[in-house]
């Protein structure tokens, strides 16, 4: 099973084209690798000036390099689905249009996309034995972070309904049939083997984000940018998450020492403001600034993401570390 390497951050900080340069440094060093965006603004086709689908595709003009973006909408849809299928062979006809009106409801709640998303996040996981490396372009970081504490919550969650569960069953059907014919119904009950399915698919979660996987974090020298930056590291490590690294994207370039015009004092107090708290950052994080990345005047596709990728110092070949800070 390949090694699963994340960027994450808030949103605008440059992800995606910071998850994209890596995933092609990681093919230019000879790994199999797919690229996964699992951000609903899919700027990963814009990257590449390629569409992708759900499903891994090949990047043109890139050998070993493979991406696909998974559609939130359209996950939050097929988990709704599956769902009511699941409720339709389980429960009366009655119980499942008062359940399906429910479920409506509940797909509409923010938090929704995740737990759609999750599913499918674990699939990539499971199905990732083609590759090296799977990078991951993640959601803004309060997603990510709701997304990537599911494993936690939800087995101890599935751990009390299927107490519950267990006592259920054995109280009615022991009141009705009798006691050895009610552990015949418990051994065969759809709902608890369901339950266990779900505890062991967030142990494998849990297990892989923990030992297989490796988080980084973009960020831009701006406040807001650097507080949510603190505040994603400390709830990745509370949740014994590998923090590896952080990318400095967005860094304004400086004028050249001759210019002095009205731009050039602009853009040299910019630099000064954004030196002043790209040195805090060195000195206030425990995690190694991996990359300090320039602004671009153009997009970053081409020849420009192979300077991205050759400025970030992250090691591919390494399994679930960062090499040391340049």
């Amino acid at each position: 099973m390949a090694t699963f390497t994340f960027f994450g951050g808030k949103g605008g900080v440059g992800k995606t084209t910071v998850s994209s340069a890596f995933g092609l440094k990681c093919a230019r060093a000879g790994l199999e690798t797919l690229l996964v965006s699992t951000d609903p603004a899919h700027s990963t086709a814009d990257v590449f000036d390629q569409p992708f689908s759900d499903d891994p595709e090949p990047v043109e003009g890139v050998d070993r390099l493979h991406a696909m973006e998974i559609d939130p909408e359209e996950e939050v849809d097929r988990h709704r689905q599956e769902i009511r299928r699941q409720l339709g062979q389980q429960l009366s006809p009655a119980m499942v249009n008062e359940i399906s009106m429910q479920l409506e409801m509940a797909h509409r709640t923010p938090g929704a996309y995740e737990a759609a998303l999750f599913d499918r996040f674990i699939d990539v996981m499971r199905d990732s034995d083609p590759y090296d490396r799977v990078v991951f372009d993640t959601s803004p970081t309060g997603g990510t972070l709701r997304l990537l504490a599911l494993p936690e919550y939800l087995e101890k969650w599935i751990d009390r309904l299927h107490h519950k569960r267990k006592k259920s069953i054995k109280n009615f059907e022991r009141a009705a049939i009798g006691d050895r014919q009610a552990r015949r119904m418990m051994e065969g009950d759809p709902i608890l083997a369901r339950l266990e399915e779900r505890k062991e698919t967030f142990a494998f979660a849990g297990k892989t984000l923990r030992e297989d996987a490796v988080f980084h974090l973009v960020l831009n020298p701006d406040e807001l940018s650097i507080r949510e930056t603190r505040r994603a590291v400390d709830a990745l490590e509370e949740s014994e998450l590998d923090v590896a690294g952080l990318v400095v994207n967005k860094l304004t370039p400086a004028p050249d020492p001759d210019e002095d015009g009205r731009g050039a004092r602009y853009l040299r107090e910019r630099v000064e403001t954004e030196q002043e708290r790209l040195a805090a950052i060195h000195d206030s994080f425990s995690v190694p600034v991996v990359a300090q990345i320039e602004n671009r005047v153009r997009e970053v596709k081409g020849d420009l993401l192979e300077d991205v990728a050759d400025e970030l110092a992250i090691d591919p070949a390494a399994a679930t570390h960062a090499s040391e800070p340049s």
